[in-house]
């Protein structure tokens, strides 16, 4: 993990999931995710694009570099992974839109995000998008 990364998780976990400098106002998360190679769980601080069905979009952007971060291949290895949003925490499926799907969503992010179109901009890859699904009943449904 990255210093900046280190310090994210742990502003992140100081103030109720949010963080402050130049993530200020990001919706962020944070994804336990198991290493492809490795078998080491690791925590990755993301950006996400709420879904009106709970679920969480992220984009494997990378800043737009020619090549997906290594948390992209962690999930698609093992998708089954722990989110931490504010206070809560659960499981999750992360899932990999493609075809129809991934476009329609796709049009929808980069007209919310300069910067996601900037990122678009840099690089020739498709940029993967993924949702990530809870797994198990919301806090509500168990009350």
């Amino acid at each position: 993990m990255t210093d900046f990364d280190c310090r994210t998780v742990e502003a992140f976990r100081a103030n109720r999931g949010r963080v402050g400098g130049v993530l200020a106002g990001t919706p962020l998360i944070l994804i336990h995710h198991i290493g492809a190679k490795s078998g080491i769980e690791r925590v990755t601080p993301l950006a996400y694009f709420a879904q009106n069905d709970g679920d969480f979009a992220i984009v494997a952007s990378n800043g737009g570099s020619p090549t997906h971060p290594m948390w992209y291949y962690n999930l698609k290895a093992n998708p089954t992974i722990t989110v931490e949003v504010g206070i809560e925490r659960f499981p999750a499926q992360a899932e990999e839109l493609v075809g129809t799907a991934r476009a329609e969503l796709w049009s929808k992010l980069l007209a919310e995000s300069a910067e996601l179109t900037e990122y678009q901009g840099r690089t020739e890859r498709m940029i993967p998008l993924l949702l990530l699904r809870r797994l198990g009943p919301s806090c509500a449904e168990r009350r």
